[in-house]
């Protein structure tokens, strides 16, 4: 899927893109239908909300089951990161985020590259999440909230915060917050029709199947979810070849490894079952849990 010049300028200047709709019901149901099971695996790479049985994050899931594996090598996912990043890609990071109904926490004001900069030593912003909806997204289920144009603003400071939910997450000072949200649109308002009108945050809403493309760079956070709705949606975080990362001080579930480019399947990958590698079909492998704090040396 390519992308026309007026979606490139539209990414430039609000640093994301929102394709409502994009994959079928029949491609979504592929998906939602192998969730369960891999919830269910008492694996690392399942983490868990803080004090709840219910998963937040299940990562690496493209390594170890066939839906998953294609949708990573998904044209409609991969070929408009390479058009915005002029390069091949491969895969920094695959993660299927929970927010289940009632238990779903807060993920916290943060920029992607803020932690892949700091922990993983990626070199650049030049990588960047696609996002698809594996239910339907509304107002009341946790959406994701941006602030447009934040991206533009660079690389924030960040602090590292390990106690607010499971997962450790370098977050963004509200004030800053503040200031990104008024330079963006401040609080919105009402028009004469009584219609909602957007200011400085926005929320993309729609039916499963619906896609975001957003800048790593992008300021961004999402509410609890308090509905009996489940929000789960799958991230592919793309990152150009030259810009992988220099450190494996995360374990190789959450943060790759294999620099490979990734090569697309055909369009209709996800109701034609193509063959795919799957190396950790088997479990976790012992030497993805090595890690280390020393930065990788480089080719001469």
């Amino acid at each position: 899927m390519k992308l026309t010049p007026a979606q490139i300028d539209a990414f430039h200047t609000d640093g994301y893109l929102f394709f409502p709709g994009l994959f079928s019901p029949e491609e979504v149901a592929t998906l939602t239908d192998a969730v369960p099971a891999l919830y269910a695996r008492r694996e690392a790479w399942n983490v868990r909300e803080r004090g709840s049985d219910a998963v937040r994050t299940n990562f690496a899931a493209h390594l170890y089951s066939e839906p998953f594996a294609r949708l990573a090598r998904h044209p409609r996912m991969v070929e408009p990161v390479e058009d915005l990043l002029g390069e091949k890609l491969y895969m920094h990071q695959f993660k299927i985020n929970g927010k289940m109904a009632f238990e779903g926490d807060v993920w916290q004001w943060h920029q992607d590259y803020g932690t892949w900069k700091n922990d993983d030593l990626m070199p650049t912003e030049r990588a960047m999440n696609v996002a698809i909806f594996l239910d339907d997204v509304n107002e009341f289920n946790g959406p994701l909230m941006f602030i447009p144009g934040s991206h533009r603003k660079g690389v924030v400071d960040a602090k590292h915060d390990l106690t607010t939910t499971s997962y450790p997450l370098w977050t963004v000072d509200n004030d800053l917050i503040r200031q990104l949200v008024q330079r963006a649109g401040g609080p919105g308002g009402f028009d004469d029709a009584g219609r909602y009108v957007p200011g400085g945050i926005v929320s993309p809403k729609g039916p499963a199947g619906s896609m975001i493309l957003f800048h790593s760079c992008l300021v961004h956070a999402s509410t609890s979810n308090l509905s009996p709705w489940n929000r789960v949606s799958v991230y592919l975080s793309l990152c150009a070849v030259s810009n992988h990362i220099r450190r494996h001080k995360r374990p190789e579930y959450i943060a790759h490894r294999d620099f490979t480019p990734i090569e697309c399947l055909p369009d209709d990958c996800l109701r034609t079952p193509y063959p795919v590698d799957l190396p950790w079909k088997d479990g976790l492998p012992a030497s993805a849990l090595v890690t280390s704090l020393d930065e990788l040396p480089q080719a001469a």
